[in-house]
């Protein structure tokens, strides 16, 4: 690489990580537009196998230290000597970090200061970064804010789901007030994050996070499946996917006599009682578990699965989803979808044009959905059509990575970060 050549800083909670695929995909096609890339991952892989496109990135990748106590040893070393050279940097730095610590209580933020003292000191010279952008507003956010405090070099950051939801209000606020500019992938995060940066809010940029066509493709379409149906369900264990609906409206299809088989792609944290409550709802020889798989078994069920469901809801801490990904892969693979109407979802599906929605957390009327795109010819190869140009239209990840591009292009220019 050029030494002279501007180099894009991404900051992440971990690389690689095989539920962030859009993530890889979005430095993969930064790079094929001509981006220089840095990542700078806040902790280690945590699977044993990684999608295949992560394997042709050519960024460099430093990892930072984990945790704050056990990793003293290699964070104060790196921070104090920074302390030295930037001292009036770094007490700025560290008066923010105790006025943030006072607000939340939480230990994390000295932690994320650390962190980025460690980064500035130890990867960030011969770097020749000239801009900060991390991937969600928690977390990798905190860290790219101290970092920018740190080196007075511009930060941005891209907010997606649970990360602005559960994210103190207060907290968000203040980075959207530091930061160049703020991506979101949804039109419904979009104004709220508007909302709620008031009067100081930077740009908001809505980029739909849209996913590669061309490998989303070969389903062998089917006017009307026949049972026993192959229904798919691609999710994360977490109560905001809403799976509890999912399981209680197959009990009431297996009520009503309809043969089917379920297949749930995913793991978590709600795995066993999940479980249990497949147990309780006599479902067991219904469903299969495959636990997390890469991209190639997804798409391998896809192509064999009659109808992709997902129940989707807010959970109790304020978490929920925006356009989950593999509801756009299933449209791509012709895959009718029945989903809920929360969140952003609506921006991708249109309620029997392009599959089919409900409200959350109603498994009567979910069952009932399932049973209509599954049964429906007419209006299934109607939705499957409609749902692929609708894909195609707004979710082609090569014609949205420009927008991007020309973001992060014109950031690299930028200076200085904004004043402390």
């Amino acid at each position: 690489m050029n030494r002279q050549t501007p180099v894009l800083g991404m900051i992440l909670k971990g690389y690689p990580r095989i539920s962030e695929t859009f993530i890889s995909n979005e430095i993969l096609l930064l790079e094929e537009q001509g981006l220089s890339l840095h990542i700078l991952s806040m902790r280690q892989p945590r699977e044993a196998f990684s999608h295949a496109s992560v394997g042709r990135i050519k960024a460099a990748v430093d990892y930072l230290p984990e945790t704050l106590l056990t990793s003293l040893p290699a964070l104060l070393p790196q921070n104090l000597m920074l302390a030295i050279k930037q001292p009036r940097r770094f007490a700025a730095a560290l008066r923010v970090a105790f006025r943030r610590f006072l607000r939340t209580q939480k230990s994390a933020t000295f932690k994320h200061l650390f962190q980025a003292g460690y980064l500035v000191n130890k990867f960030l010279p011969g770097s020749n970064i000239t801009h900060f952008h991390a991937h969600f507003a928690h977390s990798p956010t905190s860290v790219a804010f101290f970092t920018s405090l740190l080196s007075g070099i511009p930060f941005s950051f891209t907010a997606h789901a649970k990360d602005i939801y559960t994210t103190d209000p207060a907290q968000l606020r203040e980075k959207m007030a530091h930061a160049a500019f703020v991506v979101t992938c949804t039109e419904y995060n979009r104004r709220y994050l508007t909302r709620l940066s008031g009067m100081d809010a930077p740009a908001v940029f809505r980029v739909y996070h849209g996913i590669d066509i061309g490998l989303f493709s070969g389903h062998h379409d089917r006017a009307l499946p026949l049972p026993p149906y192959r229904i798919l369900t691609v999710s994360r264990m977490t109560a905001k996917k809403g799976l509890p609906t999912v399981f209680k409206a197959l009990g009431m299809l297996r009520d009503r006599g309809i043969r089917f088989h379920h297949t749930l792609i995913g793991d978590g944290d709600e795995r066993d009682s999940l479980k249990k409550l497949v147990r309780d709802l006599g479902l067991e020889p219904f469903v299969r578990w495959m636990g997390t798989q890469p991209h190639d078994e997804v798409i391998a069920q896809y192509r064999h699965a009659d109808l992709f469901v997902l129940g989707c809801e807010i959970a109790a801490n304020g978490d929920r989803d925006g356009i989950p990904n593999v509801c756009v892969e299933s449209m791509a693979m012709g895959v009718p979808v029945v989903a809920t109407r929360i969140s952003a979802i609506p921006e991708l599906i249109e309620n029997i044009k392009t599959g089919l929605l409900v409200d959350p957390g109603n498994p009567e009327a979910l069952a009932k959905a399932m049973v209509q795109a599954l049964t429906d010819g007419d209006l299934r190869q109607k939705m499957i059509t409609a749902a692929r140009d609708r894909v195609s239209r707004d979710f082609n990840n090569r014609n949205l990575i420009g927008t991007l591009a020309d973001l992060y292009t014109r950031a690299l220019r930028e200076k200085s970060a904004k004043p402390i």
